[in-house]
């Protein structure tokens, strides 16, 4: 990819900018202790995400009725909390571990790296199955500066559903060939590029330190080893040294 051929970037957020399992186990692991409940919360979590995709086609098939995303972390937290045993949770707990996926952590190089991208001319957007009032207090909470917000939510619908990015393109004004869809998914940035969009890979091990992040997909237009990478190769800099 040459140095800015396109106009603009949109990111996924849940475990390309956010690592959602250090962040969900810590949670979990908090409303365990008040509530005087054991378990091995990084499995549960890894159960709790375990869930997102299938729910996620069963809506879009038909199989569920659309709702937003915290409505059906909630489906899915309830089905994992029963399957483990941990039905003690109470009602306020099961509220505030949703909201959970509105706290997560960033990981270190995505902060810097976004903001580098924001001084040069291209746009930059989150795009992501969250909603747009999710996302805007995940990425207050987690220091990430974009120059907008986009969801699925703006479309009615869940990536990897093509009019998802077709609508970030035109919220964005940018033909989708000058789009740019970055994430550490490879079935998002395939239906990404089916879509019309270019892509960027990022690895992330974001089923814990000890696993391999997925290879890229074929044809991906660019590989990064972070977010701060992929702005130098987007703008052209060269790496500092030191």
């Amino acid at each position: 990819m040459e140095p800015m051929d396109v106009d603009a970037a949109v990111f996924d957020v849940f475990g390309t900018l956010t690592d959602w399992r250090a962040g969900v186990t810590a949670e979990l692991a908090a409303a365990g202790t008040r509530t005087g409940l054991r378990a091995d919360w990084a499995a549960v979590a890894d159960a709790w995400r375990g869930r997102y995709r299938p729910n996620l086609l069963k809506v879009l098939g038909g199989e569920l009725p659309h709702c937003g995303l915290d409505e059906l972390h909630r489906i899915m937290l309830d089905e994992v909390l029963a399957q483990q045993g941990l039905d003690a949770f109470t009602e306020a707990d099961r509220a505030d571990l949703v909201r959970a996926w509105h706290r997560l952590p960033a990981w270190p190089d995505a902060g810097p790296g976004l903001d580098r991208l924001r001084e040069s001319p291209l746009l930059t957007a989150t795009l992501s199955n969250g909603g747009v009032g999710l996302l805007a207090r995940l990425t207050k909470h987690a220091g990430l500066r974009f120059d907008c917000v986009l969801s699925a939510e703006l479309a009615r619908s869940y990536k990897p559903d093509p009019k998802v990015y077709l609508k970030a393109a035109e919220l964005l004004a940018v033909p989708p060939h000058r789009l740019l869809m970055v994430a550490c998914h490879p079935d998002d940035l395939q239906a990404a590029a089916g879509a019309g969009l270019r892509t960027a890979y990022i690895p992330r091990p974001e089923w814990g330190p000890r696993t391999t992040p997925a290879d890229p997909p074929a044809g991906v237009d660019l590989v990064a080893d972070d977010v701060r990478d992929l702005a130098r190769q987007l703008t052209a800099q060269p790496p500092a040294r030191g």
